[in-house]
């Protein structure tokens, strides 16, 4: 991979990634969401392989270890989950005023088409494949920098989603008044913080399908849970 594939092809995510969040939360009506997430990650991958990273390199070489170890992870959060689901005074963290009212269908709709196909596939392929690999992450060892890069950048993607978060019930009992701008902020890092966390399970699951696995369990468990105790 030469410096210069590897800057065009940061170019190239960069601009699609701006994009994709553009369109996803200010223009496209809802049922495109998830067909916006699947052309962002299929361009995603694109800009990868033309840089020159092998599949291995982008995540998406191996299935059986990352499955493996995806299932590990999705059994602690569905665990954790449960824990906040038996106990009444965990349970204003999931009291959250963007779930609505949604039937099984509609449900089903938001964790397996939206959650699935327009959050959890490209923000993995993106920020746990596509730009480590780009940033010069490998398999064989943990490297700070295009990690904490990666993270940064999984941050900054969520700056219009975070412009929403007063709307659970636990952040505005913790932060009363805060502007939303501060609010914001604060999202913006706790995602940061995440994408580490997700990449950990990547990096041990040697693929992206370890991590989107953890990934889409906590969304797509978190609504589920919000709507169970609306």
């Amino acid at each position: 991979m030469t410096p210069l594939r590897r800057v065009l092809a940061l170019v190239a995510a960069g601009v699609t990634l701006a994009a994709s969040t553009t369109l996803a939360n200010r223009v496209l009506p809802g049922w495109a969401y998830p067909v916006c997430g699947l052309v962002a990650a299929a361009i995603l991958v694109g800009c990868g392989r033309a840089a020159g990273c092998t599949w291995m390199d982008l995540g998406l070489g191996r299935v059986r270890r990352p499955a493996q170890v995806g299932l590990t992870g999705a059994a602690l959060i569905a665990a954790v989950f449960g824990i906040a689901l038996a106990v009444p005074a965990l349970r204003t963290v999931y009291h959250d005023g963007r779930v609505g009212d949604p039937d099984f269908t509609q449900l089903l709709w938001l964790t397996c088409g939206r959650i699935l196909f327009g959050t959890v596939l490209i923000e993995e392929v993106a920020f746990r494949g596509v730009l480590p690999a780009l940033f010069g992450a490998s398999d064989e060892r943990w490297s700070w920098p295009p990690i904490l890069a990666s993270a940064a950048l999984f941050g900054l993607w969520h700056a219009l989603p975070a412009l929403a978060i007063g709307r659970n019930a636990a952040v505005h009992a913790v932060f009363g008044t805060t502007p939303v701008a501060v609010l914001q902020v604060l999202a913006m890092a706790a995602a940061g913080v995440a994408g580490i966390f997700l990449h950990w399970w990547r990096h041990a699951g040697r693929g992206v399908l370890a991590s989107a696995m953890v990934h889409f369990t906590t969304n797509a468990g978190g609504l589920t849970l919000a709507v169970l105790v609306r």
